[in-house]
């Protein structure tokens, strides 16, 4: 089933649970923990979400380039300017479960751009 979600002023955290709860499956009958759902969820207006509180100057997201030392970070308001679509990526990748089962359910989250 094709699941269409318009995050336009939805808070970051509600809104990835939402995501993560289909991309689980959890809202079938047939729910299996084990297996990925056919679910996929399409993501309209993903730059016009909402974050509460001092997140955009205060979070920081990291990544290691693989070299020592090389430990890079980002606050939110610099990624969200970059590519807005990781951010909510990663918000809804942190709410699934840590498994092999991750990218592939990953894998069903598209996001739409409105191109009118």
């Amino acid at each position: 089933m094709d699941y269409h979600i318009d995050a336009k002023n939805k808070i970051l955290g509600r809104l990835a649970a939402e995501i993560s709860g289909i991309l689980q499956g959890k809202k079938n009958a047939t729910y299996a923990p084990n297996r990925v759902a056919k679910d996929k969820v399409y993501v309209t207006n993903y730059t016009k979400f909402r974050v509460t509180g001092r997140k955009r100057e205060q979070k920081v997201y990291y990544k290691h380039t693989g070299y020592i030392g090389h430990l890079r970070e980002k606050s939110m308001d610099q990624l969200l300017e970059r590519d807005p679509k990781r951010v909510l990526r990663e918000a809804v990748r942190k709410m699934l479960p840590r498994n092999f089962l991750t990218a592939p359910r990953l894998k069903n989250l598209v996001f739409v751009d409105d191109k009118k």
